[in-house]
Order: structure tokens, then sequence, then C-alpha cells
């Protein structure tokens, strides 16, 4: 999408900024970046130096268990090797990041809420691998950053809706299911939003 110049963003800033931690962002069907077109991110981190969030609905052609392989991990827990590995966003793809429930002790954690955490440390895989926890785990291959005040700039040129984040949208229903919710949760139909857009 086209932003404006860097410094611009200031100026959408309100003087009660608005922490967006532990929110869903709805891609609207006009969302012009292929990168989160028809996208639910999970915002981990927001404020007034910008945010930080992950891509939970759109999964990679990779499964745990190919990329605990590359990174020369034993994965000996059952249930993980076929789950799927996300692209969480257009920064740092090469770093794996992994959302969990609950947030647990690890060397490298941002606690996002009560209940979830987001983990870039080796530690929280080597875990997953042997003991199989923490069991609910998403893990994606980069993440989605706004620098201060270009989401707040973004919201106001109708890029994304907003929703308080359910862990239970993205640790327990399937990748396909979890935009859906998030519409259903704000009370809006994410197919009647594409047609009115003109998109399928």
């Amino acid at each position: 999408m086209d932003l404006p110049r860097r410094g611009a963003y200031n100026e959408f800033v309100t003087t009660e900024p608005v922490n967006l931690t532990h929110h869903f962002l709805i891609a609207m069907p006009n969302m012009a970046d292929p990168n989160f077109a028809r996208t639910l991110t999970y915002i981990c981190e927001h404020n007034e130096q910008g945010a930080l969030g992950i891509v939970v609905n759109r999964p990679l052609d990779m499964t745990l268990g190919m990329l605990f392989e590359r990174i020369n991990l034993p994965l000996d827990a059952p249930g993980f090797a076929a789950m799927p590995v996300y692209f969480g966003g257009p920064v740092q793809t090469e770093r794996g990041f992994v959302l969990h429930r609950p947030v647990g002790d690890w060397q490298a954690t941002l606690t996002v809420h009560d209940e979830v955490g987001l983990t870039s440390s080796r530690d929280i895989l080597q875990a997953v691998g042997s003991e199989g926890e923490p069991s609910e785990i998403l893990v994606s291959l980069g993440y989605a950053g706004w620098a201060a005040g270009q989401l707040e700039w973004e919201i106001s040129q109708n890029a994304w809706l907003t929703v308080p984040a359910d862990p239970y949208i993205i640790f327990r229903l399937p990748p396909e299911e979890r935009l859906p919710a998030a519409m259903q949760a704000l009370g809006v139909d994410f197919a009647r939003l594409s047609d009115v857009a003109g998109h399928a």
C-alpha cells in the first residue's frame, strides 16, 4: 500500500494513544499489500514506538517436522510433526517465532497477555520437541512490523478492522476458520464484506 513519507505518521497519533496489543487486525478486502491480503494478524505489542504482530492464518508449505529437521532439533513428541509453519509477516522471514499458551518461562519471551507469549529463543522448540510442551503453539517465520504511528494511520485509511483477540481462535481453530471467526466476533460476515468490495 502507498504509505506517506517517513515521519508523516505522527500527525495521526492521537493525544490518547490506542493500544491494540492482544487484538486481531482483519485485513479489509481492499488491502493492496499482497503480504496481508485476506489475513488475520495478532498484535503482540503496540506502543508509541510502533507495533509488532504475527499473521495467524497463512500456513506455509512447510511442516514443523521439516522445520525441526532444518534446524537440527529432534521432534519426538507425537502430534506436532504435521503442524504447519506460518508466514508471520514480511519482516525477518528467516527467523522463527513461537506464539504459545501458557506464557511459561523461556529465554526470550514477550508476554502479550496473561495467557499468551511470543518467544524467539530456541529453548521453547527444544521443549516442544522433547516434552510436547507448551502444547498450544503457532510457529511462524517472520513477523509484521509497523513504525511509530504507522498502524494508526493505516487504520484511519480503512486498511484494517480491529477486534479484541480470542486465543481460542489462534490455537484451537484450523487456519482457514480463523479469519471468519474473528469477523464473527466483530459481528461482520467477511463473505458479504468481500462481495461489497467486488471480490469473490
